[in-house]
């Protein structure tokens, strides 16, 4: 095939998603691994992000057997999700961007095949060149970052706060709003599992076993073996479990729209995770909704240290041994105010607001 079908490809899965990616030899190289040439031409109908069956048909002549076929191989890679629409009761077709989307399902199962080593470089690559462009084009560059929607939600972690916001709730509410799912899929932690299989694994030593699926998304990562159903009581066991390892937690709205259901939960590490890691190599900003801002007492604190060393944005200094927060990058995630030995942190509720906070400049070799 040319080098433009490869590139008209490429094109097609960064306008199905919402982040910025260069087209580039390893994204090339990246969807020649993850899918024949055969399928590269069946995901060129996809003129938009989402389809039916029935508009599928009329995009390409192919018998219907055949198609549902394509699409049963796509969706088991993870390429393409497929879920039942809420009010027409069709299925929906959504050809996954590469961050969020192919990234994730690419490592959800953890696997450790050659081929899935061979995709944690590519990947890892294509993040370097995504932050030389970045620094490149810095002003440029974040003023697209700027106009598009948070990435993410997150949810504090401490348990004493005042509850009543809609769009961060503390850990007792997220209790409650796991209770509203009746289906919950466990996946493994694709971004530590990626970093595990080039060799750098979590500093924390966190656990994988430690990211959730809801509603249909959940029966979709259930059905495709990308996951396995779990309880609402041991969901909620591995979030203590998660708190107490330091792990921000992460909550995903569907399309990334803050307004609508959730599909994902994440536990983040700033060595690892997503938005958190690129934010550090200088790829990304931290964009996420948040409404709290942690406060310290300065009479019950100690100097101890202990919430510089947690906090996942290093937004905490030590000014004449009393705890010091950086406001402007405080995302409200309560890890400082949850281990804090002297509980001399508190969380409060100052939004909902956005968070945006540029990434690091840093060099790059020529």
């Amino acid at each position: 095939m040319t080098d433009k079908f490869w590139f008209n490809v490429a094109r097609t899965f960064i306008k199905a998603g919402v982040f910025p990616v260069p087209i580039s030899d390893t994204l090339i190289e990246l969807l020649q691994t993850l899918i024949t040439e055969e399928q590269a031409k069946f995901i060129l109908i996809y003129k938009k992000p989402s389809m039916t069956l029935e508009e599928i048909k009329q995009k390409i002549d192919m018998e219907e057997q055949k198609i549902i076929g394509m699409l049963e191989i796509l969706m088991h890679n993870g390429i393409i999700v497929g879920t039942r629409s809420r009010n027409a009761g069709v299925m929906v077709y959504r050809l996954m961007g590469l961050y969020p989307g192919i990234f994730e399902y690419t490592f959800l199962r953890g696997e450790s095949s050659e081929r899935d080593k061979k995709l944690a470089v590519l990947f890892e690559k294509l993040l370097g060149e995504i932050t030389k462009g970045t620094q490149k084009n810095y002003d440029s560059i974040i003023n697209v970052f700027k106009d598009l929607p948070p990435t993410d939600r997150t949810l504090p972690v401490e348990k004493e706060v005042e509850v009543g916001t809609e769009t961060v709730m503390p850990f007792e509410e997220i209790k409650k709003y796991v209770e509203e799912y009746d289906d919950i899929a466990l996946v493994h932690c694709y971004c530590r599992h990626a970093k595990d299989l080039i060799n750098d694994p979590c500093r924390l030593g966190a656990s994988k076993d430690n990211c959730f699926l809801f509603d249909k998304t959940a029966r979709f990562g259930i059905e495709q073996g990308f996951g396995r159903p779990v309880s609402k009581e041991e969901t909620i066991k591995i979030l203590r479990e998660s708190e107490n390892q330091g792990l921000v937690h992460k909550v995903f709205h569907v399309h990334s729209d803050t307004n609508r259901g959730i599909e994902a939960i994440c536990n983040c590490c700033k060595c690892c995770c997503g938005m958190i890691n690129m934010y550090y190599r200088g790829a990304a900003p931290i964009h996420t909704m948040s409404s709290y801002l942690a406060r310290v007492d300065e009479d019950s604190c100690v100097g101890c240290g202990t919430c510089v060393e947690k906090c996942p944005m290093e937004t905490i200094e030590l000014n004449d041994t009393i705890a010091f927060i950086n406001e402007d990058k405080c995302i409200g995630c309560g890890v400082c105010a949850h281990h804090c030995p002297e509980e001399a942190i508190h969380l409060e509720r100052i939004g909902p607001r956005h968070v945006f906070i540029p990434p690091k400049r840093i060099k790059i070799e020529k």
